[in-house]
């Protein structure tokens, strides 16, 4: 129904900037809210940023407040991650996810997932 695909990670180094981008195909992503989330080894999923259907509403874990900006573009269904002033803690596997919903911060409202891109920082 949904495929999503992850682009733009990498390695950087500390106080750099990367671009995420989520590339869906299938129906259109235009009623449901978004979101990223990341996981590291031996950790569970973590919340990073959600936004609704309409981009009026968005949210960030605290741990990334002023430095990652969460936007989509609906026409093209992408949504997309900017991180900027990244930190080594901001490594982790990067996932795009839809919710089954039209706006949620909560993960298990959430029913597709991309693969991850993987991001890096190093000090």
């Amino acid at each position: 129904q949904v495929q999503l695909v992850e682009s733009g990670g990498g390695l950087v180094q500390a106080g750099g900037s990367l671009r995420l981008s989520c590339a869906a195909s299938g129906r259109t992503l235009e009623t449901y809210g978004m979101g990223w989330f990341r996981q590291v080894p031996g950790n569970a999923r973590e919340f990073v940023a959600a936004i609704s259907w309409n981009s009026g509403l968005r949210n960030y874990a605290n741990s990334v407040k002023g430095r990652f900006t969460i936007s989509r573009d609906n026409a093209n269904n992408t949504m997309y991650l900017q991180m900027n002033s990244l930190k080594p803690e901001d490594t982790a596997l990067y996932y795009c996810a839809v919710a089954s919903t039209g706006w949620t911060t909560r993960t298990h409202e959430y029913q597709f997932w991309g693969q991850g891109t993987q991001v890096t920082v190093s000090s």
